[in-house]
């Protein structure tokens, strides 16, 4: 088989449609558009979002609100994962590899979320109050 020989099944692709091209062809004349009228021009349409003239719907409503699009580089990390993740030492690259940050987060927090029982050392790598106090008394530091 060549890709050239390729077709689909008989009768599972219909014949295109042949607009103006004479009154037989049941499209001929005005070939399916109607009589007059902004879209039975060529060229004639109006832009998305466009009412007639009324002020459109996403201009009368209030702008609210801001998502920064630098949000993908922050990530966080609970104490209940660090525990998991059974290494003395944590940096942005081992949690990049044991895939619990995205690859390419460039800031990670540390959270107050679930207990940690072994020492952890945290460099490079920030933490809220609350589990920077937690880190410290399981005999961890962050650095």
């Amino acid at each position: 088989m060549e890709l050239n020989s390729i077709k689909p099944a008989a009768g599972a692709k219909h014949a295109a449609r042949r607009v103006g091209r004479g009154i037989g062809s049941g499209l001929g004349k005005t070939a399916g558009r109607g009589h007059k009228g902004q879209k039975s021009r060529s060229g004639g349409y109006h832009k998305v979002g466009f009412e007639g003239g009324q002020m459109p719907l996403q201009r009368r409503l209030p702008k609210r609100g801001f998502k920064s699009h630098l949000l993908k580089f922050n990530a966080e990390i609970t104490l209940s994962t660090l525990s998991d993740l059974g290494l003395a030492e944590v940096d942005l690259l081992a949690l990049k590899q044991a895939g619990l940050v995205s690859q390419l987060a460039k800031v990670v927090k540390v959270i107050k979320s679930g207990e940690l029982t072994k020492a952890v050392k945290l460099t490079g790598i920030g933490a809220t109050a609350g589990a920077k106090a937690a880190i410290e008394a399981a005999g961890g530091s962050v650095a």
